[in-house]
């Protein structure tokens, strides 16, 4: 301590003590407790005359409510008395939750202290009125123990949920309330308790306000237990399966499309005007390339056909319309009789019936763009678990930067701003970059700003920018 300048007031001190007091509570080796002092003030208090003293012996329990289970739901008859306009009447249902409320506040368990070595699993529960979440974990001996319950009571426009959105409610409070034990967790479980919501998390229609809440998920690394009974109590941890949905749309009228799409196409359109009239002067238009391949192309009615070689069957040729293509890559892949097959299995099956020039390519890009596909099926590559960066312990060893554009022009035309910022003391450095500044640029700037004023940091942290993973 005397070599970091840290120094401690004798009288102050408490040595080889069990436990000490922190902040309201006590905190020994075993976890940490409730003040005893406090939960006797609570359950010797008398039974409240008015509101003004109900709000005083709530306040005071508030104070210890991560204690106690289901905390909301015990309050709630007794809240209820707190609404605007609401006459006073004390009824025998709200002494049973007065004294309910002050045996579970005497019986209070004694708090895990978080292991961030160990895994995290977060329980869940719902209500008609109330949510209610744990964060727990297992002890050295393997007892499943709580770190921490939390609960509140539903707002009026909650409370018309239907159910798996109320535990979906109750899970996305859950992680709100834990986040900084659970953020940046290689794995977390989180436990409900309705069968159902599994189901409806992969249904093809979401509501606006679940799509919200299963972004918020994503940020999260979940881990996915097996259910051994699907009547039992459900593992929430099935948004990490993503959302299994098809598109299906009607059949389009796709061969009058297609052949109203050839007279846009001046290329096919001219190879079409040889075959119905294989004139000299009509083939002396076409160009030397389509001149030696035209007995590959025939009529089949209004439609172009090409074949590839002499033992291949004929295929419809799709003229240069972006919207026809989209639109039978759509049913090939998208609908229900496609399946969201691979780039390989989609190709094959459209190359049957249909070509292109570049066909593969353009399916490639269209599977890679598919949120269905990108949402459900498991990634090509080895994604690598969410992990915080390492907290650093002095000022300038380790900086983040990034680039900020599109901004108000300034006098010498730069839309720009480079951004260093200290990761310990968030000191930041700005310089006004041209929407095309170089890698070598950058580090000019990186060299006048940060080494030049407090020295060559430990690590830069930034995204995947060419500018950054370049000559940097």
């Amino acid at each position: 301590m005397r070599e970091n300048k840290l120094y401690a007031n004798l009288k102050k001190c408490v040595f080889c003590a069990p436990e000490i007091p922190v902040l309201g509570c006590y905190v020994s080796k075993s976890g940490v407790r409730a003040d005893p002092e406090k939960i006797s003030s609570i359950c010797s208090w008398p039974t409240p005359k008015n509101q003004t003293e109900l709000r005083r012996w709530l306040g005071l329990a508030n104070y210890l409510h991560k204690y106690t289970k289901d905390y909301a739901g015990l309050i709630q008859p007794i809240s209820s008395l707190l609404t605007k306009d609401m006459v006073w009447n004390w009824r025998p249902e709200h002494q049973d939750e007065f004294n309910a409320v002050k045996k579970s506040l005497a019986s209070a368990p004694v708090l895990m202290l978080p292991d961030t070595s160990r895994l995290f699993h977060v329980v869940c529960e719902a209500s008609d009125f109330a949510i209610g979440c744990a964060l727990m974990q297992f002890d050295a001996e393997g007892r499943e123990r709580v770190v921490c319950y939390q609960s509140r009571q539903m707002k009026p426009a909650e409370k018309n949920y239907p159910v798996h959105d109320k535990e979906l409610l109750a899970m996305r409070y859950a992680l709100i309330k834990f986040r900084v034990y659970l953020l940046g967790e290689q794995t977390i479980a989180v436990y409900t308790d309705h069968a159902s919501l599994r189901r409806a998390m992969k249904s093809p229609h979401l509501s606006q306000r679940m799509a919200r809440w299963l972004s918020f998920f994503a940020e999260y690394n979940f881990v996915d237990i097996p259910d051994d009974d699907d009547d039992d109590d459900d593992c929430a941890t099935c948004v990490t399966l993503g959302i299994n949905a098809t598109v299906s749309s009607p059949v389009l009228p796709l061969r009058q499309q297609i052949a109203d799409a050839y007279e846009e196409d001046a290329f096919y359109a001219a190879i079409i005007r040889y075959l119905r009239n294989p004139a000299a002067d009509t083939l002396a238009k076409l160009t030397r390339p389509t001149r030696d391949a035209i007995t590959r192309y025939d009529l089949d009615g209004d439609l172009l056909t090409y074949a590839i070689d002499t033992f291949d069957s004929p295929r419809v040729v799709i003229p240069a319309d972006d919207d026809l293509r989209a639109r039978l890559v759509h049913e090939y892949h998208d609908a229900s009789a496609g399946g969201h097959l691979g780039r390989k299995k989609t190709f094959a099956a459209l190359s049957r019936d249909f070509f292109w020039p570049r066909m593969y390519k353009w399916i490639r890009k269209w599977v890679r763009s598919c949120e269905i596909c990108q949402r459900v099926k498991p990634a090509a590559s080895k994604q690598a678990p969410l992990r915080p960066l390492p907290i650093t312990t002095s000022a300038w060893r380790s900086v983040s930067m990034d680039f900020i554009f599109g901004l108000p022009r300034d006098a010498e035309g730069r839309t720009g701003v480079l951004v260093f910022v200290d990761r310990f003391s968030k000191m930041v450095h700005l310089a006004p970059v041209a929407a095309e500044v170089t890698a070598d640029e950058s580090a000019e700037l990186f060299l006048d700003l940060v080494f030049r004023h407090h020295g060559l940091p430990e690590s830069i942290v930034s995204d995947r920018d060419p500018r950054f993973t370049s000559a940097f």
